[in-house]
């Protein structure tokens, strides 16, 4: 243990301002300075999305002080840069989310900062869409998304109800250096907040406006209303979190009528008790939905995670075996059914756009491609996504037509500046019943599109390396990679490599590297900015899915062998 980390331990277990049960959290661990380092060696660092980390007393911890000096910094910043700004709080399902979402509105309420809460868990997406319904400054919703259950997190939105883009968050992060955690904060008790009317509770017409909404983005809703919904059988699960209500609102709303919902996992548990990972990206999260699936003799399954901005999917595949769809197959067959058939209805606007990131798949860029759209490339982070659809709301360049990323997050429709599982549901569940009208499935569909613009498959694997030991671990396979980059890999040259550390295409610095094959494959290595892991992203593209899958397997055995061997 370091003297600096014991150092700042004592001065918790000793400040008047620390509340008992947490000094007792850190008597319990006074034997154990490996724990001691891993809490205090560092302050949990705000990032361009804002704060995660396992929840406890600490400074490398999620607590109620790491919560208010965060909040007292972006109070600081609003008021340098807003007059009279207001912010929207939302929380999911997770442990300590309402606890955390409260200690937000109170730090707000006593700069004077009006603050808007749910009175219960919300989507993040509903977040996203408040703040620009209700013209705040920002918005900050309390979710770790789909870490594991001992995590959360604390997410600031800008005034487009978008995530802080950099430049954005630096200015935040400079202003939450100068709070002290214990004397600068300022608080106001909850029944003082709402007695000024600094602290107010939203209601159901704000639920209703956001469901209607998302509602609307259907493509046709006369089909669905004529039986297509109501004879498509789906199953759904919240996965314990925060889509249950409003998924099942914007369905029925829809006209899908037969939607059964896992009974097991649809009430809140912020320990996720039915599931070793409550996401979607998981095929093990939808074990239980399967086994539903299978007794009601569902068309598809599609889960949402805790704080429902992802999606996944499950379709029966020509053999009429539940599979899980990737993100990227998601997407691209989402891509698909908006673009053809918007331009059926001659509604496809000739300055229409789909926006993803750098590792996602190519099949949805030249899907959209072929019916004439502009597709434009991003960082990982929808925030990026965000940040252009604001860009074409201000210039008129280009109309949004879908937005979207391999993680399992889509968007359709211009109301939110994030990923928005409720409308994904809406969108993958209406294709499903439109092409059923034609008798096919989406796995079908799914054949179709790879018979005509190739085989595309894509993979993702990563490895956690948790604590100081594990930032440094990342940091030498990253320096590794970009200070010795292979020739060839798996015996196919490597054309290119792409270091976005350098600022690439005008896109932000960020430290991911990406290797092009001379077979129109590739790799990319990024290092998570919300979890502990490093991130390694495999494409092919190929005639056909053996040769595709032999070709995606070579490539990750290759590339996984040299990032096994550092880590």
């Amino acid at each position: 243990m370091t003297i600096a980390a014991n150092e700042v331990y004592e001065s918790w277990l000793n400040h008047s301002k620390v509340d008992a049960s947490t000094k007792e959290e850190l008597r319990a661990i006074a034997d154990k300075p490996a724990e001691i380092e891993d809490r205090f060696y560092r302050e949990l660092e705000f990032g361009t999305g804002g704060l995660r980390g396992v929840m406890g007393a600490g400074t490398n911890r999620m607590n109620r002080y790491m919560i208010g000096r965060a909040t007292q910094g972006f109070a600081n910043y609003l008021l340098r840069n807003f007059e009279s700004p207001s912010v929207v709080i939302a929380h999911d399902s997770r442990n300590n989310s309402d606890i955390f979402s409260l200690e937000t509105a109170r730090v707000l309420a006593a700069n004077g900062i009006k603050a808007y809460l749910f009175r219960s868990l919300r989507p993040t997406p509903q977040l996203s869409f408040a703040v620009r319904d209700l013209k705040a400054a920002g918005g900050v919703v309390v979710t770790a998304s789909h870490n594991p259950p001992e995590y959360n997190g604390y997410k600031v939105y800008g005034q487009d109800g978008c995530q802080l883009v950099p430049h954005q968050a630096e200015q935040v992060i400079a202003e939450i250096r100068e709070v002290d955690a214990f004397e600068d904060v300022k608080r106001l008790s909850q029944a003082e907040g709402e007695a000024q009317g600094l602290i107010v509770w939203l209601g159901e017409d704000e639920d209703n406006r956001f469901v209607h909404t998302v509602a609307a983005q259907s493509v046709h809703p006369e089909v669905l209303k004529s039986g297509a919904g109501a004879a498509l059988s789906v199953v759904y699960t919240p996965l314990h979190g925060a889509g249950n209500m409003p998924v099942r609102w914007v369905l029925a709303e829809a006209g899908f009528t037969n939607v059964h919902v896992v009974p097991e996992q649809e009430q809140p548990n912020g320990m996720f008790s039915t599931v070793k990972s409550p996401n979607p990206e998981e095929h093990e999260a939808f074990t239980l939905a399967i086994k539903l699936a299978d007794e009601v003799g569902a068309d598809i399954i599609i889960g949402t995670d805790p704080d429902c901005d992802r999606m996944g999917a499950v379709v029966k595949n020509d053999k009429g075996e539940y599979v899980v769809l990737s993100g990227n197959q998601s997407g691209a067959l989402m891509v698909h059914y908006l673009l053809s058939n918007l331009q059926a209805k001659g509604r496809l606007p000739a300055n229409g756009a789909v926006i993803k990131t750098i590792v996602t798949s190519e099949m949805g860029a030249d899907i959209a491609r072929s019916f004439g759209s502009t597709v434009i490339n991003t960082l990982t982070g929808f925030k990026y996504i965000g940040e252009k659809m604001t860009e074409f709301e201000s210039t008129g360049e280009h109309a949004f037509l879908f937005g979207y990323e391999e993680s399992y997050g889509y968007l359709a429709g211009t109301y939110a500046r994030d990923k928005d599982a409720v409308v994904a549901s809406l969108l993958i569940c209406e294709a499903a019943a439109f092409y059923k009208t034609q008798g096919k499935t989406l796995y079908d569909v799914l054949l179709e599109l790879y018979a005509k613009y190739g085989t595309y498959l894509e993979k993702l694997e990563s490895r956690t390396l948790k604590g100081k030991d594990g930032v440094a671990q990342i940091a030498a396979i990253m320096a590794d990679w970009r200070s010795n980059p292979p020739a060839e890999v798996g015996g196919i040259k490597v054309d290119q490599v792409l270091d976005y550390e350098l600022g690439l295409d005008g896109l932000p610095k960020e430290n991911v590297l990406k290797f092009l094959r001379a077979d129109g494959s590739w790799f990319c290595l990024r290092p998570s900015g919300t979890e502990p892991k490093i991130k390694v992203y495999f494409a092919v593209r190929g005639d056909g899915l053996d040769g595709a899958n032999a070709a995606l397997d070579a490539l990750v055995v290759a590339v996984m062998a040299r990032v096994d061997a550092l880590s």
